[in-house]
C-alpha cells in the first residue's frame, strides 16, 4: 500500500538531519572553546552557538523526527492514511515556518538567550513568535493523528486494542498537549508582549515556573518515541515477541500521569516557591523512575529470550549472542545502556539536597547528553538505517559505516559525559565562556577533564559526520531495491481494550495531578508579585 503522507515523512526526516548536522557544528565549537587556553570566538559568538546548539538539537531535530516517526507508525500499524493530508501539510509548514522565524534572530545574534530563554535576558520578538508558531503547528499535527485513530476505531475497530506503537504515539501526544500549555502561557502573556514593548517588566519567577512546567515533560516527548522504537522495532529485529505487551502499555500510562507535576526539581534554588511544593515535585519525580525501570526489565527480558533462542548460554553469556554487528540493534542497545546511567544521574538531580551540589554545573549537560543526547538521538540515528531504505527504495550505502558510526557515538559519549559529570562534582560551571574563572586556583584541576570532554565531543561530531555522509550517499547514489517491510514477528493478537487502554481516564487523572502540583504555588507566585528585573537586551 502506498501512503500519501510519505513525502511529508521524508521531508521531516531530512530537516531533522540538517538540524543535527548544524547542531553538531555548534557543539564542536563549544567543546573546543572550553579547553583551557583555547580561544576561537568571542563571548557573544559562544553564547550564540550555545543557544543554537540547544534549539537545533533539543527542539528542531527532535520535533521533526518525532513528527515523521509518529506519522510512519500510525499509518503503517493502522494500515491507513492520516485523517487529513491537508492538515498534515499545514502542520509541517507551520513547524518549518516557526523554526525559520526563531533561527534567524539566533543566527543574527539577537536571541542568544540559551535554550531556556530565561528573562530578564530578552530576545527579538521574532524568536518568541517563531517558537509559538512551531508549537501551534505541532498541535495541528497531533490533532490530525488523533483524528486518524478515531477514524480507525469508527471503522469497526472499537473493540480492538490499539497497536502498541500507536498506543505510544497517543500517549506522547497527550503529554505534549498538557506540557505545551505552560510554554504557550509564558509566550502569549509574558515574553511576546514584553519583547514587543507592550509591557515594561515581567515576573522572572513566574516565567521560570511556566517554562519548567513545560521543560521537564518535554523530556518525555523526546523519550517516548525512543521507547516506541525499543518496544516495537527491537522485537522485530530479534524475531521475538515483546516480553510483555501489557507492561509496555502500563509504562506509557505512567508517563502520562507523572511526567508533568515534576518541574520544581529544576527550581530548588529559586526563592518564592515554598519548600513543601518542591518536596512534592521531588516525590513525583521519583515516581517517573518506575516506568523506566519497567522498560529496562521488559526490553532486556526480550533481548535475553531472543539471545537464548540463538544459542546464548549462562548467566551473562547470552549477551554475546545478540546481533551486535547490526547497526540498528547496536544503536538501541547502546542507547539503553547509557540511558541507564542517565537515569542514575537524574536521581541526583531530583534529590533536593544532592541537587544543590550539581546545580548549574557541568554535571547537568553531562546528564542531558545521556538522555536526549543518546537514548533519543542514537536511537533515532539507528532507526534511520532501517526506515530510510523503506521510504526511499534505496539500499543503505554502507552497513559497516553505519556500525562504525554507532560505536563511535557510544565511545565518544562515554568520554564526554563521564568527564562532564566529574567536572560538575568539582564545581566546574555550565554555560560559561571563561572556564578558567579568570585564572582562579580552583579552575586549574578542571583542565584535564575539559580536554577529555573535548575529545569525546570531537568523536561525537565525527559520528554525526559519518551518519550524514551515509544518509547523503544513500539518497544520491543508493542502489534501487524493493522497499523492505520491517522483518520479524507480527504484532501480538489484539484483544479487547482494558482499563489500561482508556486514555480519557488517565488524561483526566494527569490533569488533576497537575492542578494539585501547580495551582496553589503558581497562585502564590502571582500574589507575591516578584519584581521583574530590567530587561537585558541581546546585542
Amino acid at each position: 500500500m502506498k501512503f500519501r503522507d510519505d513525502g511529508l515523512i521524508k521531508l521531516g526526516f531530512y530537516i531533522s538531519y540538517v538540524a543535527i548536522g548544524l547542531g553538531a557544528l555548534f557543539g564542536l565549537l563549544q567543546v573546543l572553546e572550553r579547553i583551557p587556553g583555547v580561544t576561537l570566538v568571542s563571548a557573544g559568538t559562544y553564547y550564540l552557538s550555545l543557544t543554537a546548539h540547544g534549539v537545533l538539537m533539543a527542539l528542531v531535530f527532535t520535533t521533526f523526527f518525532i513528527m515523521s516517526l509518529a506519522t510512519y507508525v500510525v499509518t503503517r500499524e493502522l494500515g491507513m492514511n492520516t485523517f487529513s493530508y491537508a492538515l498534515n501539510r499545514v502542520s509541517y509548514a507551520l513547524v518549518a515556518l516557526g523554526t525559520v522565524m526563531a533561527a534567524v534572530p539566533i543566527l543574527l545574534g539577537k536571541a542568544s538567550v540559551l535554550y531556556t530563554f530565561y528573562p530578564p535576558m530578552k530576545a527579538s520578538p521574532l524568536f518568541y513568535i517563531g517558537a509559538t508558531v512551531l508549537v501551534i503547528g505541532t498541535w495541528i499535527f497531533g490533532a490530525n493523528l488523533l483524528l486518524t485513530v478515531k477514524k480507525w476505531r469508527s471503522a469497526g475497530n472499537a473493540r480492538r486494542k490499539l497497536p502498541l506503537g500507536v498506543f505510544g504515539v497517543v500517549a506522547t501526544l497527550i503529554i505534549w498537549y498538557i506540557a505545551t500549555t505552560g510554554i504557550a502561557i509564558e509566550m502569549l502573556f509574558q515574553l511576546i508582549p514584553w519583547s514587543l514593548g507592550l509591557v515594561e517588566r515581567i515576573d522572572p519567577l513566574l516565567a521560570r515556573n511556566f517554562f519548567w512546567y513545560f521543560g521537564h515533560p518535554l523530556v518525555y516527548f523526546w523519550l517516548l518515541p525512543a521507547y516506541i522504537v525499543w518496544y516495537t522495532i527491537l522485537p522485530r529485529l530479534l524475531n521475538t515477541p515483546i516480553f510483555s505487551d501489557f507492561l509496555a502499555r502500563v509504562v506509557f500510562v505512567l508517563f502520562i500521569l507523572f511526567s508533568t507535576p515534576v518541574g520544581y526539581h529544576h527550581q530548588f534554588m529559586d526563592p518564592g516557591i515554598e519548600a513543601g511544593w518542591k518536596f512534592l515535585h521531588t516525590t513525583t519525580t521519583f515516581f517517573v523512575f518506575v516506568p523506566s525501570l519497567i522498560t529496562a526489565f521488559t526490553v532486556t527480558a526480550t533481548m535475553e529470550l531472543a539471545a537464548r533462542r540463538r544459542g546464548g548460554r549462562g548467566l551473562l553469556g547470552w549477551i554475546g549472542a545478540l546481533p551486535w554487528r547490526d547497526p540498528v540493534f547496536a544503536s538501541i542497545a547502546f542507547a539503553m545502556i547509557l540511558f541507564g546511567f542517565g537515569g542514575a544521574t537524574g536521581a541526583v538531580n531530583a534529590g533536593n539536597n544532592l541537587n544543590y551540589v550539581v546545580h548549574n554545573t557541568a554535571w547537568v549537560p553531562g546528564h542531558l547528553h545521556l538522555t536526549v543526547g543518546t537514548a533519543v538521538a542514537l536511537t533515532f540515528m539507528g532507526l534511520t538505517y532501517l526506515l530510510l531504505p523503506s521510504l526511499t527504495g534505496k539500499q543503505l550505502h554502507s552497513r559497516k559505516l553505519a556500525l562504525a558510526q554507532v560505536y563511535l557515538w557510544f565511545f565518544g559519549m562515554v568520554l564526554f559525559s563521564s568527564a562532564m559529570h566529574y567536572l560538575g562534582i568539582l564545581g566546574s560551571p555550565r554555560r560559561t565562556y571563561d572556564v578558567t574563572y579568570g585564572g582562579a586556583q580552583i579552575a586549574q584541576e578542571w583542565g584535564p577533564f575539559l580536554i577529555i570532554a573535548a575529545v569525546g565531543g570531537i568523536l561525537l561530531f565525527l559520528s554525526v559526520a559519518l551518519f550524514l555522509y551515509n544518509v547523503f550517499r544513500t539518497l544520491t547514489s543508493g542502489v534501487r531495491i524493493e522497499s523492505p517491510r520491517p522483518e520479524g514477528t507480527p504484532p501480538l493478537p489484539q484483544g479487547e481494550p482494558g482499563l489500561v487502554d482508556n486514555f480519557k481516564i488517565f488524561a483526566a487523572i494527569a490533569l488533576v495531578l497537575v492542578l494539585i502540583a501547580y495551582l496553589i504555588p503558581t497562585a502564590n507566585i502571582i500574589a507575591l508579585g516578584t519584581p521583574g528585573a530590567p530587561p537585558v537586551e541581546i546585542r
